[in-house]
């Protein structure tokens, strides 16, 4: 074994974990030191294990770990390149207590000790990363594993490390190219894909490829360092799924006298669920990452670094099949089978009040996400006992997704001059569980003709953020010989951050009926193809795939129209609009800015002492933090007065309020809302300590405490607070003059689901971990335990009805709604009714109290605690060819005593991205040059969201996930690979409240990949 002894400085900063990423040099050697001047104890020695192969990252792995001065997890790559998985996603589930997402059947957000994305704190090179999710949580797919050469979580904090990880702290490291042993290091890598059900989605592929090239190089004696690679990744996009919506609604069906286990607002009735879709899903990503470092380092005390890392990852995906809408409360109902309180079958039939449909689905959907982190670091060891390091850095992150629909109905004549919706709905279904659901429609055989299915529906709704961060950081490590102090470490972090968010809007047609004023399209045999389900959904009906492009240029023959952000001409304090048409106000309202300063400053002390006979090594700090978070807004500016001859009271902008006349996209001036930042701040003290008791050469205890927070997901920062009036419409007969309403009153519903005033998750939180290394043969046995008292969360609620006037929120009593005549065929022009002055007819609709949502900080935690266990052991003790044969396995068990409650009491959750049991095993045996490995990654059920129609909280079933790879060294320079990922091709499951409920049931397929590596 092989042994470094580096100057007392460096060594504090490699037990920090600064020189991981910031002194590479130094971790090798300290030539301006004698090693005379300064000895370091034996016991402090950091030994390297040699091997090669598998167990290589893994030794490595342990080894940083075993010398770490927090509880932390490692994994270390063997070379540049040299992890197999698909991201670091993947590649972080195979330590203890992690486990991730799986979003289109693979990793993307992780969960650590049974805290989901939000909570989870990362760094690339030590620099805080910014997100394309829209919010704090890391898509850590974006980041190719063949570019990152060393990760780690700390799920202990110290001082030095940035705030903002409750759940733990993921530092990401790209290669320093002065560290490497080589004087040039070059590696190329090419595997073919395959997934096996793309066969059963229509214009899916089923092939992809991973290339990847890497090269190190140290030139002018050592003194410069250049580091390059490139990584890509293109893949097919495939499941096929069926997704149950919520259960939204409240009915009486049984009609049982003194049934009373509903909700407190019916005792009487039952839940019911908005519907369900049945999807086959295709598509490609298409992912391209680039990693790029200078080093330089002139004289033996002095490095200067520049680097740069830059991921695009860029998904077209399509979603065909048909969704199912019940048609709510006001239903035909018959033959209901219920199951605790929840309608789970029965047959529902479209009335004159419900919305009864069956939509044929064609959403095509993009999404452009890029991130780019750069950031030049400069470090100078002025003397042995003292060091100064300087970093600057920019991390920006930009996601644009344009989500489209195309929807369909069945007509009763797609050849009728004026096309009629066929409302003669039946829909007869049962659950069953987790398990595909039983089905029939009866207008299933209509799916599929052209003389009956007319497109009545698009929409393009992009969601476009951007989010940038520059930081500037400077750090500084004093050594000092006491009795129990080695040495301080003290700095002063600055962070300036930026988030957009925005929103637009383009709609047409109507898809709960064909629209009079915008007719629906006939479709054509050139614009559709038939589509037939297999395997385990081969009893649902066929339905038409429907080209967008084709049916696009034939619906808008002069350009397709671009999505607006604007008011909409139906919005209320519009003044230069028809007065009449939908709102799409949310669209600037949800549009804004969000800017975040944070000035932090930190004292930390490093231990070193005995306590008898047992050296004790650690640190205790303090960290201090100055946080300010502002957000743009649009404040309603309007006051109510009385019409004098009427008596109704009506809605006028007040300028004294700050009311402007705001223009949008569309050119629509509005005078409602007065623009305005609304600010708030704060300023927190976080302690920490960690220490390490080394009991003998090969066992050790850690325990640690600190207190920790987590800010709230940056857009949840937004202040874009709203309130909406919903849309009555009003037709008069020709012949009697008899006018019907859509709905007798229109419901005014609001929303502040993000605010400003959000404060941070704070815990307090004890760590202890037992570590055993192996001294016959390489590995480690490790039991660590933890326990997080978590003061509160940001909760999502809803309140109906909510008193808004009561609340000092203005809304009109009533409103004023034009009535049209009805129209005598379809496609005819909207004309509005008129009296007998010529004057347009207006009846006056009362409003009503609906609902209110909002987001605050609970007055409730609870804790989160577990147990750990991680065991590593290479049998190097096996006689000949069994000596290669090695095992890495954890298990971990999470419990929490929180929950949380969703909507108006309809679903109570465990803690989003809590598994009770989380396991992990690998089995690898490698022998003159053949390496192969099975692995396998267990997660119980969890709380997560779905995404369907909008995005849902549901609780997803337990999952067992299975890898496997074989690789042969042909030569020094060739290998071949073989991997299976989802070898048993394990599909997502979920429900809601109950397994009745029956949420989504996706499978992905098995992916297979072949290929080949190139080393020089």
């Amino acid at each position: 074994m092989n042994t470094f002894k580096p100057s007392m400085i460096t060594a504090a900063l490699i037990s920090s974990g600064i020189a991981m990423s910031s002194l590479p040099l130094y971790a090798q050697e300290s030539p301006q030191i004698e090693e005379d001047e300064i000895t370091i104890p034996e016991e402090d020695t950091v030994e390297r294990i040699e091997v090669r192969g598998f167990s290589t990252s893994l030794i490595q792995s342990l080894n940083q770990k075993r010398f770490s001065d927090t509880v932390s997890e490692q994994i270390s790559a063997d070379d540049l390149g040299g992890l197999p998985d698909v991201s670091m996603a993947d590649a972080l589930t195979r330590l203890p207590g992690i486990s991730a997402v799986r979003t289109g059947g693979q990793a993307a957000q992780i969960n650590i000790r049974g805290l989901s994305g939000d909570f989870v704190f990362s760094t690339l090179n030590g620099r805080e990363q910014v997100s394309t999710s829209g919010s704090r949580a890391i898509e850590f797919d974006q980041y190719p594993s063949e570019l990152i050469s060393e990760a780690a979580v700390y799920k202990s904090p110290k001082a030095s490390l940035i705030e903002g990880g409750i759940a733990g702290t993921v530092e990401l490291r790209t290669a320093s190219p002065l560290a490497m042993d080589q004087q040039h290091k070059f590696s190329a890598n090419m595997r073919g894909m395959y997934n096996d059900r793309a066969s059963e989605v229509s214009d899916a592929k089923e092939f992809g490829h991973r290339l990847s090239f890497s090269y190190q190089g140290k030139f002018l004696e050592d003194t410069l360092g250049v580091s390059l690679g490139y990584a890509r990744l293109f893949q097919p996009s495939v499941s096929t799924q069926f997704i149950g919506l919520a259960y939204d609604g409240v009915v009486d069906v049984d009609g049982v006298e003194g049934d009373t286990d509903g909700p407190s607002s019916c005792p009487e009735c039952e839940y019911i669920s908005e519907g369900f879709e049945m999807q086959h899903k295709g598509g490609e990503e298409t992912r391209d990452g680039y990693v790029a470092a200078i080093e330089w380092a002139p004289v033996d005390n002095f490095t200067l670094k520049a680097d740069a890392f830059i991921s695009k990852f860029d998904s077209e995906a399509f979603a065909r099949g048909f969704r199912v809408k019940l048609g709510g409360v006001n239903a035909g109902i018959t033959n209901p089978v219920i199951v605790n309180n929840s309608v789970i079958g029965g047959t529902f039939s479209r009335t004159d009040d419900s919305f009864t449909r069956v939509e044929l689905v064609n959403d095509d959907n993009q999404d452009f996400d890029s991130v780019e982190n750069l950031g030049i670091n400069a470090n100078w060891e002025i003397s042995p006992d003292f060091a100064v390091q300087v970093d600057i850095s920019r991390s920006s992150a930009e996601s644009d997704f344009r989500n489209g629909l195309l929807w369909s109905l069945v007509g009763e004549d797609a050849n009728a001059v004026s096309p009629v919706f066929d409302e003669n709905v039946q829909i007869s279904y049962l659950l069953n569980g987790l398990n595909l659901p039983d089905i029939a429609i009866n207008q299933s055989d209509a799916f599929t003709d052209l003389d009956r299915v007319m497109v009545s529906k698009y929409g393009i709704y992009p969601f476009v953020n951007k989010d940038e961060l520059d930081a500037y950081r400077i750090d500084f490590q004093y050594y000092v010989d006491m009795p129990i102090i080695a040495g301080f470490e003290f700095g002063y972090r600055y962070s300036d951050r930026e988030y957009n968010n925005d929103r637009s809007v383009f709609e047409y047609g109507n898809d709960s009926a064909f629209s009079v004023s915008q007719p629906p399209l006939q479709l054509t045999p050139d614009m559709v193809e038939q589509v037939n389900w297999s395997g385990d959904f081969s009893y649902f009906p066929s339905y038409l795939s429907v080209d967008l492009n084709s049916a696009l240029d034939a619906w808008f023959p002069e350009g397709r129209p671009q999505p607006l952000q604007t008011w909409g001409p139906g919005a209320a304090g519009v003044i230069n609009g028809p007065g009449t048409g939908p709102s799409t106000a949310w669209t600037m309202q949800e549009s804004g800015d969000v800017f975040e300063t944070v000035n932090s400053a930190y004292l930390m002390a490093n231990i070193n002492t005995e306590l008898g006979s047992i050296p004790i090594t650690g640190n205790l700090g303090v960290r201090y933090v100055e946080s300010k978070q502002s957000s743009t807004t649009l404040n309603r500016a309007t006051a109510l007065i009385s019409d004098p001859e009427t008596g109704a009271q009506i809605e006028l902008s007040d300028p004294s309020l700050g009311a402007q006349n705001i223009t949008d996209e569309a050119g629509l001036i509005n005078n409602f809302y007065s623009p305005a930042v609304v600010t708030h701040q704060y300023t927190d003290v976080l302690p920490s300590i960690n220490l390490n008791f080394k009991l003998t050469d090969d066992t050790q205890l850690r325990v640690a405490a600190a207190k920790v927070m987590g800010r709230a997901p940056i857009n949840r920062f937004a202040a874009n607070a709203s309130t909406t009036i919903e849309t009555v419409t009003a037709f008069q007969d020709r012949d009697s003059g008899e006018i019907s309403l859509s709905t007798p009153t229109a419901k005014v519903n609001g929303s502040a689901q993000n605010s400003p005033y959000l404060e941070p998750f704070y815990a307090t939180q004890y760590d202890v971990s037992w570590e055993y290394y192996f001294s016959e043969t390489e590995g480690a046995l490790v039991i660590a335990g933890f326990y997080k008292d978590i003061e509160s969360f940001v909760e999502d609620i809803e309140i109906e009805p909510y008193d808004f006037a009561g609340n000092g929120i203005v809304v009109p009593e009533s409103v004023q709604v034009p009535v049209y005549l009805a129209p005598e065929f379809n496609g005819q022009a909207a004309e509005l009714a008129r009296d007998a002055n010529g004057d347009p007819v207006f009846v006056t609709v009362p409003t009503e109290n609906g609902s209110y949502s909002t987001a605050v900080n609970n007055a409730e935690g609870g804790y989160i605690r577990g147990l750990e266990v991680a065991y590593t052991q290479i049998y190097s003790m096996l006689p000949g060819w069994l000596s290669g044969l090695g095992v890495s396995a954890s298990y971990s068990f999470t419990e929490s005593e929180i929950q949380r409650t969703l909507g108006d009491n309809i679903y109570a959750a465990d803690l989003p991205g809590l598994s009770e049991n989380v396991a992990t095993v690998t089995v690898f045996w490698e022998h003159e040059g053949f390496e192969t490995r099975l692995s396998g990654r267990y997660r119980d059920a969890f709380v997560s969201q779905q995404v369907a129609v909008n995005e849902q909280v549901t609780n997803f079933d337990s999952e067992l996930v299975v890898d496997y790879q074989a690789s042969y060294a042909i030569n020094d320079h060739w290998s071949v690979l073989f991997q299976v990922n989802n070898l048993t091709d394990e599909p997502t499951k979920s429900y809601f409240s109950s397994v009745e409920q029956t949420g989504t049931i996706q499978f992905f397929g098995t992916q297979y990949y072949l290929g080949m590596t190139y080393q020089l």
